[in-house]
C-alpha cells in the first residue's frame, strides 16, 4: 500500500496540473529514505521542463527534460500538489518545487518510498525486470498460464511478484482471487487455464474497480488533490477476518502466506 490503483490515481490527478511545468529546484528535507536520496539531485533537475507523468507498476516516472524522476509511494506515502508552499509537516520528506510557486510536496510517515534520478528508466534496476501491466494488453489467460505451469508456489504469492505481474500488491490480490473463486494458498501450476482467465478478469475488474473509487485508503493513501480513496467500502475480503461472506455466508478467514496476510472465504474459494 500504495498498490496500482492509488498510485494511477495519484497519476491521473497530478498530471494535467505538473506537465508543462518547470521545475525550479528540489528541496531534501529527510534523504533517509528506503534508499537515500543522492545528494546534489537538485542540480540535475532544476530548470528542467516536465514533459510527462506516467506511471510503471507502483512507481511515479517524472519525465523531465533529458533525464527521469521515480518515485515511489512505499507503504505509507503520498504525493500531493499544493498551489503554494504550506508548513512544513513532519514527515514531508521532501519538494519538487514548480516555477510560478507550486509544489509537489511528498510525505511518508513510515519512509519506504523512494526518489532517484536517472537518464534511461526503461533500464534502472527498479524498472528493468518489472512483469506486463495488469491492465495491458500483454497481461493474458495464456501468459498467466504459462507462468504457473508447474509452479508450486502459493498463487497469492506468484501475483505479488512484480516480476510476473507490475503492480498487484496485497488488497487487490486477495479481492481478485475471491472475485475468481480461488483459494491464495492454492498452488499456481493446480489451477486450470480456464480459472486462471477467470482470475486473469478478476484482477483487472477489481484494479478498474478501484480506479473508479479513487483508490484504498486504509490508515494514510490521499491522491494527489489530499482526497482519501473511497474503494474500502467496496472490499469482500481484506480485513474482514471473521465477518460474514457477502455471497455464502461464511466467515472470513485469515492465514499468513508469505509472510503477508491473506483473507479468503473458505466457503467460496478453492
Amino acid at each position: 500500500m500504495p498498490e496500482l490503483p492509488e498510485v494511477e490515481t495519484t497519476r491521473r490527478g497530478l498530471a494535467p496540473l505538473v506537465v508543462a511545468a518547470r521545475i525550479s529546484r528540489l528541496t531534501v528535507r529527510e534523504p533517509r529514505l528506503r534508499w537515500p536520496i543522492a545528494p546534489g539531485l537538485n542540480r540535475d533537475v532544476a530548470g528542467r521542463a516536465v514533459k510527462a507523468l506516467n506511471r510503471r507498476g507502483k512507481y511515479l516516472l517524472l519525465e523531465i527534460d533529458d533525464g527521469c524522476l521515480v518515485i515511489h509511494l512505499g507503504m505509507s506515502g503520498s504525493l500531493r500538489y499544493l498551489r503554494q508552499a504550506e508548513p512544513i509537516g513532519t514527515h514531508d520528506h521532501f519538494d519538487i518545487e514548480l516555477v510560478g510557486g507550486a509544489v509537489l510536496r511528498f510525505n511518508d510517515p513510515r519512509r519506504f518510498g523512494s526518489l532517484h534520478f536517472t537518464l534511461e528508466p526503461d533500464s534502472h534496476p527498479l524498472l528493468c525486470d518489472l512483469g506486463p501491466e495488469p491492465l495491458g494488453a500483454e497481461f493474458t489467460g495464456d501468459y498467466l498460464t504459462r507462468l504457473c505451469r508447474g509452479r508450486r508456489t502459493a498463487i497469492k504469492q506468484l501475483l505479488m511478484n512484480g516480476h510476473v505481474v507490475a503492480g498487484v500488491g496485497n488488497i487487490y490480490a486477495n479481492e481478485a482471487l475471491y472475485r475468481a473463486g480461488i483459494h491464495p494458498a492454492r498452488p499456481a501450476g493446480r489451477i486450470a487455464p480456464q480459472r486462471l482467465e477467470r482470475l486473469r478478469e478478476a484482477i483487472r475488474a477489481v484494479l478498474e474497480d478501484a480506479l473508479s473509487a479513487g483508490g484504498t485508503t486504509l490508515r494514510d493513501f490521499v491522491g494527489g488533490d489530499g482526497r482519501p480513496g473511497y474503494f474500502r467500502q467496496s472490499l469482500a475480503v481484506y480485513e474482514r477476518q471473521g465477518q460474514p461472506c457477502r455471497r455464502c455466508g461464511h466467515a472470513i478467514r485469515r492465514r499468513v502466506i508469505g509472510q503477508r496476510a491473506s483473507y479468503y472465504c473458505p466457503g467460496c474459494q478453492r
